[in-house]
Order: C-alpha cells, then sequence, then structure tokens
C-alpha cells in the first residue's frame, strides 16, 4: 500500500504537522527526507531497512555524504539533503551559544560537545569560553589524542581563556569506545585545571565526557 493510501492520521507528513516532528518515529522522519521508496517499498519501509542495515539513526547520520550515497535507495540528492539536515540541526544548537545569549541551561552545552565532538574516531579535548554573564566568546579544540596528564595541558588552557577574555570556561572530550563514564586521567586533568584556572580568577563550570548515550557532566558528579 502507497503512503498516500494510508489512514491520513498515520501518514508521516500529517502526523508532523498535526502534532509535531517529536511524535514521528526514526523511520516517519527518515521517511519524509526520502520521499519516496525504493521497488516495492514505501518510504517508511524504506527507511526502516536503511536504520536495520546501519543500526541507528545516529550510525547513519555518521556517515560521510559520499559513503550515504552508496546506500540503497539514498543517491547524491538524499545524501546531501541529510547531510544538510545534520548541519542545520547543528547550527540552530551552536546559535543558542552565539555571544549575546546567556547560558541558562547547562545541558544545552553538554549538547553542543556532543554534537562536535561525537563520532570521531580519536579523543578531542575542547574548551567553551564564557563571559562574566556566561554568554559564549567561544570554541577551540585544544589537543587530540590520549586524554591523559601528558597530552592536555592546564597552562594552554589558561592561556586560551586568558586570550578570550573568559570569566568561566565549560571542558568537554570525547571516549571514542562510547563510554562516558569519567576515568581517572579525566578527574585529574579536570583537578589540575581547575586549580590552574582559579589562581586567574577564571571559573571551571563544567566538564563533559561525550560517549554514545547522553553526555556526562562532570559537574553533577561533584568532579568539578
Amino acid at each position: 500500500m502507497h503512503i498516500h493510501d494510508w489512514p491520513e492520521h498515520e501518514r508521516p507528513r500529517e502526523k508532523l504537522l498535526a502534532r509535531g516532528a517529536g511524535s514521528l518515529s526514526d523511520a516517519e522522519l527518515l521517511a519524509i527526507f526520502l520521499g519516496s521508496g525504493t521497488a516495492g517499498q514505501d518510504a517508511v519501509a524504506s527507511a526502516r531497512d536503511l536504520l536495520l542495515t546501519q543500526g541507528s539513526m545516529r550510525a547513519l547520520l555518521d556517515l560521510e555524504p559520499r559513503a550515504l550515497t552508496q546506500l540503497r535507495g539514498i543517491g547524491p540528492a538524499r545524501a546531501c539533503a541529510l547531510s544538510a539536515a545534520l548541519e542545520l540541526g547543528h547550527r540552530h544548537l551552536a546559535a543558542q551559544l552565539q555571544r549575546g545569549e546567556a547560558l541558562t541551561d547547562p545541558a544545552a552545552a553538554g549538547r553542543y560537545f556532543a554534537q562536535r565532538l561525537r563520532g570521531l574516531g580519536h579523543e578531542v579535548f575542547a574548551v567553551l569560553y564564557l563571559d562574566t554573564r556566561h554568554r559564549a566568546l567561544g570554541f577551540e579544540e585544544l589537543f587530540r589524542g590520549s586524554i591523559d596528564g601528558a597530552e592536555v595541558h592546564p597552562r594552554t588552557v589558561v592561556e586560551r581563556a586568558l586570550a578570550h577574555s573568559a570569566a568561566a570556561v565549560i571542558l568537554g572530550h570525547n571516549h571514542p569506545s562510547g563510554n562516558a563514564e569519567p576515568s581517572a586521567a579525566d578527574r585529574s586533568v579536570t583537578a589540575r585545571i581547575k586549580q590552574a584556572l582559579g589562581l586567574v580568577e577564571i571559573r571551571l563550570l563544567d566538564h563533559f565526557v561525550i560517549g554514545d548515550g547522553a553526555p556526562t557532566s562532570m559537574a553533577r558528579l561533584g568532579m568539578v
């Protein structure tokens, strides 16, 4: 049965208009981008097959555009649309952190770090710089490689924070393994950076560890 033959309240586009995008399943959201299915399948069935093949929506969207074009039912136009939609989401979240808007929801910073760092094959340590009103001044990736005392230098974090005239910072790094539990090295580095920043009266607000699930806030765990 073609989607147009479905009851109106079950069609993805009609559901979105009536109840919002959050009411749609992953397959239904993906089906809207596909527009149509492959031979013998409607768009929702094709979307379900893609998700099953890749394992999850995240695994699908983590693919580079050229890799997307190789999937059944995607092709260059749909690959570009999916990649552009993902980038729109990134920029929408980044816009919330632009200077001029105070960061009132700490979880938003965690989501921003997740979008920037999740899915990378190597560890990246990044810093979000904030002014006295917790408005974003800038975001930088400072270190790459293993996150331990030999790789992350508190002095560099302090120097860059001063260069941005930051009053506070939020740290974040990813675990390519997918396990977002802070390691002993994470705790040690966080403590040393907090101490170094304190000497120049810059506050460390949080340190997010990015894995497969929700970002882990070390501040909420009492580690900052």
